[in-house]
């Protein structure tokens, strides 16, 4: 029987990667992301007064208005290449997606909402505290969908967001829903990824299920074995080497926060990876001659030694992710750096649903 996934601010798919490197049969019973892009508040209050005529017929009307305001979903192009999904069931915003009917279809449902808005919660209880957050969106579909399994993912700052009190009003909201559901903080670089990418989980059970969920084990690190520089590609385009003033920023001592040169652990991956030379470089000493033969690539000295300075590219991003290459990059780099940059390691998602798996809560 295959397993029945569905997303939520689904992004590039590291679920799904990581189901498919883990070797589990699944459909994707939905997924959902409007790829960061804005719509006119004439076409939301449309899709409100329709919301009763069903998810289809809301869908239609909010990917018009986002293309009409926004251009193409960006995100969806690059799922869509990458996994098997009919385009009915991808929809543009969690805020006009009804769970209801997806009740009782769903083993597994997983999603990070960005965390923002949260400053507004803490005067009352309960999930109509939430509402305004794209958090409330989520618990609002956990419960309406009501799947055998959900995974809630975001940044671990989200423990002490204003004072503690977000994660006590969010902590209330996972209890009032029925679930029997625990939290870990993990790091890739204890699971196989060359980047120090902390990230909280939430995994939570339907009650029905809490003798499998007192079974269910926080993924236990490993030592790691590869560095950022097993993660390279061995053919770089010369587009991704620096000119002069890259050079120099990614060289200079007082950029370090913002830059980092040759690093064994990579720092995070963000959206805004290599955008603007930020994030990590690579000094080579060694490179081809049309690199050497290019003008508008510096050489210079650094620690030293003479060479190029060059950005990471995307396929190398990916591979930090924990995404394998025949991942599709269907998008231009700069939409491919953030999307990877915004996505979940793989590595750590794929830990998180072996923990579940072995429960016997899915099979």
């Amino acid at each position: 029987m295959k397993l029945k996934v569905a997303t939520v601010f689904s992004g590039i798919g590291a679920p799904e990667q990581a189901l498919q490197q883990l070797g589990i049969d699944y459909d994707i019973v939905f997924a959902c992301d409007n790829g960061e892009r804005k719509i006119r508040s004439s076409v939301e209050e449309e899709a409100q007064k329709r919301r009763n005529e069903g998810n289809a017929v809301v869908n239609d009307i909010i990917t018009r208005g986002y293309e009409e305001a926004s251009g193409e979903n960006l995100v969806q192009r690059t799922y869509m290449a990458n996994y098997e999904i009919s385009p009915d069931r991808y929809y543009q915003d969690v805020r006009f997606l009804d769970g209801h009917e997806f009740r009782g279809k769903v083993d597994l449902f997983i999603g990070g909402s960005p965390c923002q808005s949260f400053s507004v919660m803490g005067k009352r209880k309960g999930l109509e505290e939430a509402r305004g957050t794209l958090f409330y969106e989520y618990a609002r579909l956990v419960d309406e969908i009501r799947p055998k399994v959900f995974i809630y993912e975001n940044v671990p700052g989200m423990l002490n967001h204003d004072g503690g009190n977000t994660w006590r009003v969010i902590s209330s909201i996972f209890s009032s829903l029925s679930y029997k559901w625990v939290c870990w903080v993990l790091n890739a670089k204890d699971y196989g990824l060359a980047q120090n990418r902390r990230r909280l989980f939430v995994v939570g059970f339907s009650e029905e299920y809490t003798s499998l969920f007192d079974k269910l084990i926080e993924p236990a690190p490993f030592p790691l074995t590869t560095s950022t520089a097993d993660y390279l590609e061995t053919d770089v385009p010369n587009k991704y080497y620096l000119p002069e003033k890259g050079f120099y920023r990614a060289t200079d001592k007082k950029n370090i926060k913002y830059v980092a040169v040759n690093t064994t652990i990579s720092r995070c991956q963000v959206a805004c990876q290599q955008s603007n030379w930020f994030g990590d470089m690579r000094f080579e000493t060694v490179y081809p001659q049309r690199v050497a033969d290019d003008s508008r690539i510096f050489k210079g000295v650094y620690k030293g030694e003479y060479g190029v300075c060059r950005t990471l590219t995307p396929r190398e991003c990916l591979r930090l992710m924990g995404f394998d290459d025949s991942f599709k990059i269907v998008v231009p780099d700069p939409i491919a750096y953030r999307q990877s940059g915004n996505s979940i390691a793989v590595n750590v998602i794929k830990k998180v649903i072996e923990s579940i798996m072995n429960t016997g809560v899915i099979v």
